[in-house]
Formats: structure tokens, C-alpha cells, sequence
């Protein structure tokens, strides 16, 4: 298996989804490798259309994080497990993971039997 190219890609990925989730986000300053929905400023407009707006804006923002981050501890995860001399393994019958599959998702946990 080529776990360096493997390891390259996901390296990649998760530097595209740090960006990303900065766009919609941050660090959690409280929760360690947690991010959160940039806070709004609630409040200050005069119209209640535009306080509307802010608020459905930040909920946007939320779940776009929520899937972004979910990607994301995925990959730390994937990285995890190349650096334990775990990855490629399949989480429910120990068999090595396809590398055609690895390709497509370099952060897969099963073989193509288990999905």
C-alpha cells in the first residue's frame, strides 16, 4: 500500500477543510480540536428582518461546520491510524481495505464488504 501518497492526501484534505471550516468558524478556545460557529452580533440590527438574517445566517454556518468537522475528525482519525501502523485494517473483519476503495476514500474504516 502506498501510505505516504495516502498520508499526502489526507494531509491535504485536512488542510482544505481547516480553511473551510475558518470560513464559517473557529477554534473553540475552551474545547481542545473543537471548532465552533463564528458568534454573531445578535441584536444590534434595528430591523427584525435583518435580526432574522443574522440568526439563519449563524444556523447556516452551524451545520455547514457540523458536516465540515465531521469530515474532518475522520481524516485525524485516518492520520491516527497510520501513525499507530493500523490503517488500511477494517474495522469489522481485520481484512485489509481494498486499495481501490483507500483511493476513492482515503479515510475509509471498511472494506467494501462492510460499508
Amino acid at each position: 500500500m502506498k501510505t505516504e501518497s495516502i498520508k499526502k492526501k489526507l494531509e491535504a484534505e485536512k488542510a482544505k477543510l481547516e480553511s473551510e471550516m475558518g470560513s464559517v468558524g473557529r477554534r473553540n478556545p475552551g474545547v481542545p480540536n473543537d471548532w465552533e460557529p463564528v458568534p454573531s452580533d445578535i441584536g444590534t440590527e434595528s430591523d427584525i428582518v435583518d435580526q432574522a438574517d443574522v440568526v439563519i445566517g449563524h444556523e447556516s454556518n452551524a451545520a455547514i461546520l457540523a458536516d465540515l468537522e465531521a469530515r474532518y475528525d475522520t481524516i485525524i482519525a485516518a492520520l491516527s491510524r497510520i501513525a499507530k501502523k493500523t490503517y488500511g485494517i477494517c474495522e469489522v473483519c481485520g481484512k485489509k481495505i481494498e486499495e481501490a476503495r483507500l483511493e476513492v476514500d482515503p479515510a475509509a474504516t471498511a472494506c467494501v464488504e462492510h460499508l
